[in-house]
Order: C-alpha cells, then sequence, then structure tokens
C-alpha cells in the first residue's frame, strides 16, 4: 500500500534522512494528512490523489479546474496585457496593406515554437511570414543590428522580436533609425527601461499588473495570435477574405512545447496550455512533430517527459552544434518527407551536442573538484575552448551534481559567453541583470531558473565574485539547503498501473505541480547491473514480500551509483517516481530512482 506521510517541511527529516546519498534533505510535501483525505472525500477520489493535491496547495474550491484544465477557466482577456492592442493594431494594418512581415526567433525551443505558431497563424491567413534565426556562435542571443537590416532589405518593414527583444536597446534604436518598424514579444525579466519599439508585449514589464503566472514566449505569442485573430475576425478580414478563421487550439502542441522546454511552472494558464496541448500532439497533426516523435521513438500518448527530454532537445540541438534555424523550419513544415529528413538531421546534431556535453563536463567537475575551499553558495567555471552551445546543459548538470546553482562560461577571444540554472528560491536572471547594471557584463539577463551572460575575460572574477556574494547572501536569507519531497512510502506490490492510472489524474507534473515521488524503505538491493553507458538497473525486494523493476540514470560514476552497486547485501530507503515500462510490449511499472539512503535498525 501507498502510506501517508505525517511530517511537515519543518519537521524531523522524514525517514530521518538528513543527509541521503546525494547530500539531501528528505522532506515531506504534506504537513497534515487529514487534509488530504478531506479532500479525498468530497470530491470522491482515491486517498492518494487527495493527499498529493493537499500537498500541492490545491484546495477544494480550486481542485475541480486544477484536475480538468481548461483554456476558458484561466485564458485573460489578451487586451489586459501592456502593448498588445497597439501590437494587434500595427499587425492588422500590415496584414491589410500586404506589408512584409518577419519574426525573428530565439534559437532555442521557445523562441523556434513562437516562430512557427506566428508562420503557421500567417499561412492560414494567406500570408507570408519571414523567419529569422540568428547563429547562436556568430550572433549570440537577440536581436543584432546587422540581422535587422538584412531582413529590411529583404523587404520587411515589420519585425516581431520572439522570446528576445526586451534588453535590446542598441540594436531597436539602430532598427528605429533604419526605419524598421519593432514588435517585441518575449517574457525574459524587464528593467523600468523599455527598447524603442511600436510595442513590448512581456509579462515580466515592471509596469505590467495582469497577473496570469510565469509565461513562456510562446505563451505569449499565442495570447498575441488570440488577439489578432478577435481583431481580423471583428474588423471583417475574413469574410472581405472569403477565408474561415484559424483554429488556434489545433497549434497548442507548438504551445505546450515551448512551454514544458523553458520550464514555465506548470500551474494556471500553462497547466491549461500544457494539458491541452499534449492532447493535440498526440493526434499526430504537425508533420515536423510527428517525424520528430517517430525518430526519437516515442511511440505512446506524449507527456511532459516525451516533450522535455525527447523532442525538445533535439529540437535545440539545431541551434547549439548545428543550424541555428532547423528547429522552427521542423515545427513549421507541412511536407512529411521534408519534416522526417529534418528530424533526422536534428536527431544526428543531438547525439554530437551529447558527445561534446560529456567531455566538457568532466573538465567543469575537475574545475570544481580542484577549487579551495570547495564552492558553497555558486558553481562558477570557466574555459578557452568549450563549446557555447552546449554550456546551458553544462550548468543544469553541475547544479544537479553539486546541489548549488551554477554559471558555466565559454572563453574566446577576450569574450566570455555564459549560461547559469539556479535553485529554488532564487532568481538567477535578476541576479544576471544586476551585475549587468553594476558594469560586470557587456549583456545579459534571463529570467529566475536560468539566465545568460556575455562578459569581458578580464571581468571575469569580479563577476564570479558579484555573483557569489549575491548569491550566498540570498541562500542565506530563505535558509536554503537542499532537500528531496515525498509524497508517501511505497511497498513494491502496490507499485501497479492502477495506481499510475490514478496518478495520471493530476498530470501534467513540472515545476508547480511536481511528479509525486515515493520512498521504498528497507528495500533490498538485487542484481544490480550496469546498462547503456552508465545507467545502473536493479531489482528492488521489500522484506514483507513483492519486487519492482528500479533504474538509476546516468549514476555510475556518481554517489549513487556507487551506493546501489555496493550495498553489501544493506537494506537501503530507496526514493523515484514511478513510470510505466512497455519494453517488449509489456505494460508494468519501474521506479526511476533518484536518491538513496542508509536504512537505519
Amino acid at each position: 500500500m501507498v502510506e501517508p506521510l505525517r511530517e511537515g517541511p519543518s519537521a524531523r527529516a522524514f525517514l530521518g534522512v538528513e543527509d541521503s546519498v546525494c547530500g539531501k534533505r528528505w522532506r515531506a510535501r504534506l504537513d497534515d494528512d487529514r487534509r488530504g483525505l478531506a479532500l479525498a472525500q468530497r470530491l470522491g477520489l482515491p486517498e492518494i490523489v487527495g493527499r498529493i493535491l493537499a500537498a500541492r496547495g490545491v484546495g477544494l474550491e480550486e481542485a475541480g479546474r486544477f484536475l480538468e484544465p481548461r483554456l476558458r477557466d484561466h485564458l485573460p482577456d489578451p487586451s489586459s496585457f501592456l502593448d498588445l492592442d497597439r501590437a494587434v493594431a500595427r499587425l492588422v494594418a500590415a496584414i491589410e496593406a500586404g506589408e512584409r512581415v518577419a519574426a525573428f526567433a530565439d534559437y532555442d525551443v521557445d523562441g523556434g515554437s513562437s516562430a512557427a505558431l506566428l508562420e503557421l497563424f500567417f499561412r492560414a491567413i494567406g500570408r507570408e511570414l519571414l523567419v529569422y534565426v540568428p547563429d547562436r556562435l556568430a550572433e549570440g542571443y537577440g536581436p543584432n543590428a546587422p540581422a535587422l537590416r538584412r531582413l529590411k532589405a529583404q523587404g520587411a518593414s515589420l519585425v516581431l522580436t520572439l522570446d528576445c527583444g526586451t534588453t535590446a536597446y542598441a540594436a531597436l534604436e539602430a532598427a528605429a533609425g533604419d526605419g524598421l518598424e519593432v514588435i517585441v514579444v518575449d517574457h525574459h525579466a524587464a528593467e523600468a527601461r523599455l527598447p524603442p519599439a511600436v510595442a513590448v508585449v512581456n509579462p515580466q514589464r515592471l509596469d505590467q499588473t495582469t497577473d496570469c503566472g510565469p509565461l513562456a514566449a510562446v505563451g505569449v505569442t499565442f495570447l498575441l495570435l488570440v488577439g489578432l485573430n478577435r481583431a481580423l475576425r471583428d474588423g471583417g478580414w475574413y469574410a472581405r477574405q472569403g477565408l474561415g478563421e484559424p483554429r488556434l487550439m489545433d497549434w497548442l502542441d507548438l504551445v505546450a512545447l515551448g512551454t514544458v522546454c523553458d520550464v514555465m511552472p506548470l500551474a494556471g494558464l500553462n497547466r491549461a496550455l500544457v494539458a491541452q496541448g499534449l492532447k493535440v500532439l498526440g493526434r499526430r497533426n504537425n508533420p515536423g512533430l510527428t517525424a520528430l516523435c517517430d525518430v526519437a521513438g516515442v511511440d505512446e500518448a506524449p507527456g511532459v517527459y516525451h516533450a522535455g527530454f525527447l523532442l525538445g532537445p533535439r529540437i535545440n540541438a539545431g541551434g547549439r552544434v548545428g543550424r541555428a534555424g532547423l528547429g522552427a523550419r521542423l515545427l513549421a513544415c507541412r511536407d512529411r518527407e521534408e519534416a522526417l529528413a529534418l528530424a533526422r538531421e536534428l536527431d544526428g546534431y543531438n547525439r554530437e551536442r551529447q558527445e561534446i556535453e560529456r567531455a566538457i563536463l568532466e573538465q567543469a567537475m575537475a574545475q570544481v573538484e580542484a577549487r579551495t575551499p570547495a564552492p558553497d553558495a555558486l558553481v562558477f567555471v570557466a574555459a578557452e575552448g568549450w563549446h557555447p552551445g552546449v554550456i546551458g546543459i553544462v550548468a543544469s548538470r553541475l547544479r544537479e551534481r553539486t546541489n548549488l546553482p551554477a554559471v558555466v562560461v565559454a572563453l574566446e577571444a577576450g569574450r566570455g559567453k555564459g549560461s547559469g540554472r539556479s535553485v529554488p528560491g532564487l532568481d538567477l536572471g535578476a541576479m544576471v541583470l544586476a551585475a549587468r547594471q553594476a558594469g560586470h557584463l557587456i549583456d545579459g539577463g534571463g529570467h529566475p531558473q536560468a539566465a545568460g551572460l556575455t562578459v569581458a575575460e578580464g571581468e571575469l572574477e569580479a563577476l564570479r565574485d558579484f555573483l557569489e556574494s549575491r548569491v550566498r547572501t540570498r541562500l542565506e536569507a530563505i535558509g536554503y539547503r537542499p532537500s528531496l519531497g515525498i509524497d508517501g512510502t511505497l511497498r513494491p506490490a502496490a507499485a501497479t498501473t492502477a495506481l499510475l492510472g490514478q496518478l495520471e489524474q493530476i498530470a501534467p507534473f513540472g515545476p508547480g505541480n511536481e511528479e509525486p515521488r515515493f520512498v521504498l524503505a528497507d528495500a533490498r538491493v538485487q542484481q544490480a547491473r550496469v546498462v547503456g553507458e552508465d545507467h545502473v538497473r536493479f531489482d528492488l525486494a521489500a522484506a514483507e514480500g513483492g519486487r519492482l523493476k528500479a533504474i538509476a540514470f546516468r549514476a555510475l560514476d556518481r554517489p549513487l551509483g556507487v551506493a546501489l552497486l555496493n550495498t553489501r547485501g544493506l537494506p537501503l530507503h530507496i526514493a523515484g517516481k514511478l513510470r510505466r515500462d512497455r519494453w517488449r510490449g509489456h505494460d508494468s511499472v519501474q521506479l526511476i530512482v533518484e536518491d538513496a539512503a542508509e536504512a537505519s535498525g
């Protein structure tokens, strides 16, 4: 059975685990099991579902909307966003006059899905959209004056910057001087000063009062298209052109993809967008996404895991180590044969990216281990020759291994391109913005969990000291301690497909709605072996009987893998998440292991 937790976040560590194999304190997600039981009884839900809902702060009044997230319950009036009506009016004028409109999109999944969404809309209304994605290495992040001039030379009179542009003052000033109008569609941290533009549509504007939670750029783009579609309908455009109105809901697969891959909180509007978008993705109507699913081996109903860990990395690989515009091109592709060729090309780039990432991660970890004293607030590493396209992934890996925020800088010709990843409670984007304002950066910005920067090599040490000081102060203020949230203990016999079906009522899972995590207490590891390059697969057996298949990914040379392969027959507490295992046509359950601890007594 699944047993409830009776310890809150301020109580003693769950099962007494103060320092796990991975250096984390285990904490209960639910402080009072009675709240979960009452919720289950009132709503007629399984008890475990009620407890998990209560642990995520879902009360009786909002439970219905949480369990059945619908756009109509969460979608705000697009006009409530500053400058959105102004952007719509300019777009309507451009469409009616037959002006050439261009999109300047960031090279990641969020930018690519935003560009594809906009291109599909323009195609549906009989207009062409010129899409430009900058080269990560040659041009860097965000709009640049030469690229904008090229778009103007190609006939564009209006450019939309997607997932970028909020702090691109110089580039947009140059564009204005060249007579090119710009609409900024973004979601990154903003300053009081805004760039010269027709409109700056960004929920992070300091003067924005409408709050629907953090949105990815593709979510902002979707809201813009809702407003634009309404304006074209009310203005009689579709009737005059003899066109049917575009079905925006048919493109929610792109919105879900960008939202998941940009690691946005899956609550409120984002939860509705992703829940409905995954349904659209499952219909396989987008040739590009269908081809990518086939290449990635997605042969089941797609979920957040497939979008974030199988599809997203392949789309990103074009911008990281290949051709930057491939992802956006694939997502808007209409021809199935062309889409399959693009998907295969991206898959090849992804394998190349993995090899580069592995080599840089080894060098970065060597730097971390050689530093004296050991980092206690921020991991900050830099080197010549590192590929700038993978440093964000390496920063994520360093954060996972050290439980600290991490910044990785690739140096070349006196400059460094950096990427950072944060921990809960620390707004790294704001700190990078502060470093830029303090004169330590050439450029930089981001959002709470991720940030990018450009720094002069001579300023590197000052930047590290600045960020370390800020990060240390913040972590001390919030009492940060690496922890692992637990939803309950689990016996192997209770890990059934029926339980998974109950848990799936609470999906989609992600930031803001964490996937349930359970502990198998006093379990014995049996038949542990290495599979693939560095995964550890084994069986878990409980004293009362029952077995459960388990696997720890990328664990071989890490403390978790060492512990699992060397138990000496002693029991362990094993923490992880349940997933379906459909290997060779079976439908069973396995545990994805994330942590372990000694079983006391």
